[in-house]
């Protein structure tokens, strides 16, 4: 889906929770590199920046804040308020009177489902189907010679020449997605997204290599109860982890996996 079409369904969606809660005067969406994916109308550039920005030193200890879902500071003429949607994170300002409650349901049930359906959209393969290549067949008419004078002499039907098909390369067949075996250990922070667990960067170098250079973003991890789920998956941050065979995993994930910290799980990357 292209990058437009993105950023203006999701505008559309924040400026949807302003009509919804009159009381959330501004909120925008940005990612883990501090990029900025949406804002209402009501939002100026400068405030995104600003806002961004406080934020940077945040976003890079992240890790060491576990077990915290959100951020809500409280001032004398509102509130401010950042959370953790799906791969993003969202930023809402309230007026001091806001109803909380009513906020908060809206933005965690608008925006992860627009987030999920544009998710299916893009995700969606797209068929590209060419018909098979039609062989005609020429044959040549039989000449009749017709001189002054002379009888018609009739000619044999020239045989037409045989057509060689045309040859068909195998398509190439791409290799077996290789098997890992990792222990579950556990992952928590402000930012840290509840779909996404993490491994050791040689892993991954290892398998976009196995697929000539194919950036691998979502991982299948199964446990030995045959469960399964698809995920997102990024490097390991922490060096500590590195090398130990060890997957970060977000303890949402575990329950919907029906495990927890110390077990083994199966991991394989997922190629588009």
């Amino acid at each position: 889906m292209d990058d437009e079409v993105y950023a203006f369904a999701l505008k559309n969606t924040l400026n949807e929770i302003q009509n919804i809660c009159p009381d959330v005067k501004n909120s925008f969406m940005f990612n883990e590199d501090g990029e900025i994916i949406a804002a209402n109308e009501n939002t100026p550039e400068k405030t995104l920046v600003q806002v961004v920005n406080a934020f940077d030193g945040m976003m890079e200890k992240a890790d060491a804040l576990g077990g915290v879902e959100g951020i809500i500071f409280e001032g004398s003429k509102g509130r401010v308020s950042i959370s953790s949607v799906s791969s993003f994170y969202l930023v809402t300002v309230t007026t001091k009177d806001a109803d909380r409650n009513l906020v908060d349901t809206v933005t965690r049930v608008l925006v992860p489902t627009v987030l999920r359906l544009l998710e299916k959209i893009t995700s969606a393969p797209l068929k590209n189907i060419q018909p098979k290549p039609k062989i005609e067949r020429e044959i040549q008419k039989p000449e009749i010679e017709e001189p002054f004078g002379e009888p018609l002499e009739k000619h044999r039907m020239q045989e037409p020449e045989e057509l060689s098909e045309p040859e068909v390369k195998p398509e190439a067949v791409a290799p077996e997605p290789p098997v890992n075996q990792f222990i579950v250990e556990n992952i928590g922070g402000l930012l840290v997204p509840a779909d996404t667990v993490r491994i050791d960067n040689d892993i991954l170098a290892q398998w976009e290599e196995l697929y000539e250079g194919k950036k691998i973003e979502e991982v299948e991890i199964e446990t030995f109860g045959r469960k399964s789920v698809t995920c997102r998956v990024k490097q390991i941050k922490d060096s500590k982890y590195e090398g130990k065979g060890i997957v970060q995993m977000p303890e949402k994930i575990q329950t919907t996996l029906e495990i927890r910290k110390g077990e083994l799980v199966k991991v394989k990357p997922v190629v588009q």
